[in-house]
């Protein structure tokens, strides 16, 4: 009798472990951690993720993270959790848990499986690796130089190279894998890095990181247009090479970009804080009180964001998973492009 019962406790442990879990990837709400249930938005939502079961998570600046499933409004704050009512990034793994970052008052990267916020620690490494599978975080605040890469156990803090010739401390401000999947991190004020797996190769062009009155804004954005050339949030565009074929020695050249294009010499749309590429091709370009430009390869077309006739300050531009354009700004929401303007989002 003994023996009966003891396998089919260990038969209800592994189905309440299996249960639990794979309560996230059922994408069953019920099953999720309870939240407060909102009526809409904060004011400052910064960033906009849609993870792969079609729900969105808006990450705020003062009031935690949101969880929209198309009926219900979910707010997650400190008191459910989160160490932080701040969140600058949002990710998602192959297991479909959810990672919210934050940067400030100290770089902050927690895990959230459905049921509960776990603070990930991060240990001093020299790991450096190139997986399909890895996550990577910036470190934007403090000049450390520092990155970080989850590899689904542990959260290595990796120290940056400083480039060659100019051993400045930097921030990483934006990350971003390639189509080749290689990695890039804009700095500010050094300039961008590439890692390959096996090497760093830097652009420490002065135009880069966009010196102006003695002050750089960083590189903020980075992303590839359907010809392969690099943007990051400065005037010229960059084309790369995988060997070094130039007379120049140089991975990369440098050509004149968008800046020029709408007819005015150090406009807003020179320093462009975010920039997505659409499944038409077009390029997107967000600025910070100058609203949003699209770029098709030849010409450039603005369309203004604004509340009660007057230009928002915005942060970032998202792209979903139906290819509709989603706007985090500083003080007035989200906002969602509905193909000829951009309206705040609201249930």
């Amino acid at each position: 009798m003994k023996f009966h019962i003891t396998i089919f406790l260990s038969i209800l442990t592994v189905l309440t472990s299996c249960n639990g879990q794979s309560s996230y990837q059922k994408g069953n709400s019920d099953q999720f951690l309870k939240g407060d249930t909102v009526k809409e938005l904060g004011s400052n939502i910064m960033v906009v993720y849609q993870d792969k079961k079609n729900i969105y998570w808006f990450g705020s600046w003062e009031t935690g993270v949101y969880r929209y499933d198309g009926t219900k409004l979910i707010n997650y704050t400190t008191k459910h959790g989160l160490p932080n009512n701040r969140v600058d990034e949002i990710q998602q793994d192959e297991s479909g848990n959810i990672y919210f970052a934050s940067f400030y008052p100290k770089p902050t990267i927690v895990k959230f499986d459905g049921n509960t916020f776990t603070t990930l620690a991060p240990i001093p490494s020299n790991d450096w690796q190139l997986t399909s599978i890895d996550l990577w975080f910036k470190h934007t605040y403090d000049l450390e130089n520092y990155v970080y890469r989850y590899d689904g156990k542990t959260l290595h803090k990796l120290q940056l190279p400083e480039p060659p010739n100019l051993p400045n401390p930097f921030g990483v401000y934006s990350i971003y894998k390639d189509i080749k999947g290689n990695i890039w991190f804009g700095t500010n004020p050094v300039g961008v890095c590439r890692y390959d797996g096996k090497s760093f190769d830097w652009i420490t062009e002065e135009d880069v990181t966009e010196f102006r009155n003695e002050g750089a804004n960083g590189v903020r954005s980075i992303t590839e247009d359907k010809n392969g050339d690099f943007w990051f949030n400065t005037e010229n565009r960059y084309s790369i090479y995988d060997n070094i074929t130039l007379k120049s020695n140089k991975f990369y050249t440098r050509h004149e970009s968008i800046g020029s294009l709408d007819g005015i010499k150090n406009s807003n749309l020179d320093e462009y804080l975010s920039t997505v590429r659409d499944d038409n091709d077009n390029l997107w370009f967000v600025t910070y009180l100058d609203g949003v430009w699209k770029y098709d390869g030849a010409n450039v077309i603005h369309y203004p964001v604004q509340d009660n006739s007057k230009n928002i300050t915005l942060f970032s531009i998202y792209k979903d998973n139906k290819g509709h354009l989603w706007l985090g700004t500083h003080e007035n929401g989200a906002f969602k492009f509905d193909g000829k303007t951009f309206n705040r989002f609201a249930l």
